[in-house]
């Protein structure tokens, strides 16, 4: 059996498309939340992710006909948490800590991209900010998030 990936070769690998078969990384790629929701990486690098989704209020709608903002946010943490996992060594795991939003704009049918990087990277605390825009480039919500790095003990069943 080889030894797995880091998170961000395996990313890069999977984005390219030169996944090699049977390759593993410690942490589950793609998330079961990212499926459900259709949501694509579009952009890696070290603690930087962009995805992006289909999103359509027919779909993901709220009770005024527009994509639901709790949706946005899920995407938001899911960009945040894709950029972070790629700075994880071995035996290190992370928790989001707290996420913050706030919109600007309606979406009703649109690709969203959403890009995070980091505004302060410590060893364990990193602070995060994440940009959602429609595919007209117009910007739709902005997400600060706040993630800790687990270690040791503190990282064994997560």
């Amino acid at each position: 059996m080889s030894k797995p990936l880091s998170v961000l070769d395996y990313l890069q690998h999977q984005l390219a498309g030169s996944l090699p078969a049977g390759a593993t990384t410690e942490m589950k790629y793609p998330t079961a939340i990212s499926q459900l929701l259709g949501f694509r990486i579009a952009g890696i690098d070290t603690a930087y992710a962009c995805l992006e989704m289909d999103a359509d209020a027919d779909i993901h709608g709220n009770q005024q006909g527009t994509v639901h903002g709790g949706l946005l946010s899920e995407l938001a943490d899911a960009a945040i948490g894709t950029a972070h996992s790629t700075t994880m060594g071995a035996g290190e795991t992370f928790a989001s800590i707290d996420l913050r939003i706030s919109f600007f704009r309606p979406v009703w049918k649109s690709v969203l991209r959403a890009t995070a990087r980091p505004i302060q990277r410590g060893r364990t605390i990193t602070h995060y900010q994440c940009e959602i825009v429609r595919n007209d480039g117009k910007l739709v919500a902005l997400a600060a998030g706040t993630v800790m790095t687990l270690r040791g003990d503190m990282a064994t069943g997560r």
